[in-house]
């Protein structure tokens, strides 16, 4: 009995739940605040509730209490704001309960920058005699609900009293989330938009890749389609289904890997004609870096796209029917086409070449992965996704320019003076290139280092 006894309260000491008597207020019985509410009663928080019908408030475990919001604040020190920030007009009567105590704003707005200062800064400015901090706001209900392994851990706090926030952070380590302190109260007003935005390092590479595929789609219908029809009265309306895709998905695999080493240039190129690394790039070329990431992750479903579309060629009607029709032709003429060596090496090298990036191309979005990058060093990292990452663009541009073999200076590819877009897709790729060839050249490479360890072209050595 004294064995048990003594392993649980060595149990008791090593749980990470704070001490009985710590009680916490949650101010709104909605499905966020019953959520925050619930958790913090299974971390071993005494909980009390207010509300303004604490007579018609239900789904609560048994041993928590709904008072009314005067009674509730008299309970705790800190108290979770779990209400709107329309309905904060009551808490101006309650001005001295409030005072010296700890109000946490776990509100958002339904727009970014919905009014002219934070919910937070607001409830500070009507309750100006009690220290505000904004947490909790970037996890959800469900993922209170669920458990926090199912959900996003990180929460943001802010405020401009330390102890305050301190205690609220701790109140979120309990939780079993992972809090992050953003500084004061003027942070609040990021921190509540942050949950309204939508995939916003997504948008640049989604747009352009939509601008991209369009182009080359209306390029690739000019050429396929109308043209034919137009000067052979011929219908080959049925290739947008398997072949103009397949003509599209490899281009845009290859422009974007290209752009997610470009700006990566350019901004090489401004150090060299600045002189110095301390001169801050343009804020169009900051986000295009910043988006690289993006980048390849859209150029790699791309590839797969290519891949997926490649492997089905053998089995499409018209492909099977132009193969029985040449079969046919021989029959009928009597003669047999010798096998052209010349060719299968052509057919293999473009196949192995395009397996091979592929195989790199798959990865670098592995690597990109922060459960995997996390593991490695940035050594490590930088070496796969640079160093790789040109092996990979130079493997994909051979293919396509092994693809295209010597059809590249035959007239007879011109429809209307227009190439074939596997030619248009050599000119980002085959530029990126010529460039990093030539930046990598010493007398280029070496002024470039040393501007990157901090040396100014224009500095005065005093």
């Amino acid at each position: 009995m004294e064995e048990n006894s003594s392993n649980e309260k060595s149990l008791a000491m090593n749980m990470n739940f704070p001490p009985n008597q710590d009680t916490v207020c949650v101010f709104g019985t909605g499905d966020f605040g019953r959520s925050i509410g619930n958790k913090m009663f299974q971390c071993g928080y005494s909980v009390v509730f207010g509300s303004r019908n604490p007579e018609m408030s239900g789904l609560l475990p048994k041993g928590i209490n709904v008072l009314s919001y005067a009674e509730a604040a008299q309970k705790s020190d800190v108290i979770i704001m779990a209400i709107h920030r329309e309905h904060y007009d009551f808490l101006t009567e309650l001005a001295e309960e409030l005072q010296g105590k700890i109000l946490v704003d776990v509100s958002n707005n339904l727009k970014i920058n919905q009014y002219p200062e934070s919910n937070a800064e607001y409830l500070a400015q009507m309750v100006p005699r009690a220290k505000i901090v904004k947490a909790f706001n970037t996890v959800s209900a469900w993922a209170l609900q669920s458990g926090t392994l199912d959900a996003s851990r990180q929460v943001f706090v802010c405020g401009n009293d330390k102890e305050s926030k301190q205690r609220v952070m701790d109140i979120g380590c309990t939780l079993g989330l992972t809090p992050v302190d953003q500084g004061t109260l003027m942070v609040a007003r990021e921190i509540e938009n942050y949950p309204l935005q939508l995939f916003p390092m997504w948008k640049f590479p989604l747009y352009l890749s939509a601008a991209l595929c369009i182009f080359y789609f209306v390029y690739c219908v000019i050429r396929e389609i109308i043209y034919p029809y137009i000067n052979e009265k011929k219908d080959f309306s049925f290739l947008l289904a398997i072949s103009i895709p397949n003509r599209i998905f490899p281009g845009m695999a290859l422009n974007l890997l290209a752009l997610v080493y470009l700006p990566g240039i350019i901004a090489a190129i401004l150090q060299l004609y600045r002189g110095t690394k301390y001169s801050r790039f343009p804020k169009w070329l900051d986000h295009w870096m910043l988006c690289r990431k993006q980048l390849g992750l859209v150029a790699l479903a791309f590839a797969f796209l290519h891949v997926l579309y490649t492997l089905v060629i053998p089995i499409r009607q018209y492909v099977r029917w132009k193969l029985n029709k040449r079969v046919i032709d021989q029959i009928k003429a009597n003669k047999t086409e010798p096998f052209n060596t010349t060719s299968g090496w052509i057919s293999d090298s473009y196949l192995a070449l395009g397996i091979l990036g592929f195989f790199l191309f798959v990865l670098l979005g592995i690597t990109s992965l922060p459960s995997v990058s996390n593991m490695v060093n940035w050594r490590e990292f930088r070496f796969v996704q640079s160093k790789l990452g040109y092996l990979t663009l130079v493997l994909c541009t051979a293919h396509t320019l092994v693809y295209g073999g010597n059809r590249f200076l035959s007239p007879s590819i011109l429809r209307w003076y227009l190439p074939s877009v596997y030619i248009l897709s050599l000119i980002i790729p085959c530029t990126v290139l010529v460039l990093k060839f030539i930046l990598i050249m010493p007398c280029f490479d070496r002024p470039l280092t040393r501007i990157r360890q901090g040396w100014e072209r224009n500095s005065k050595i005093s």
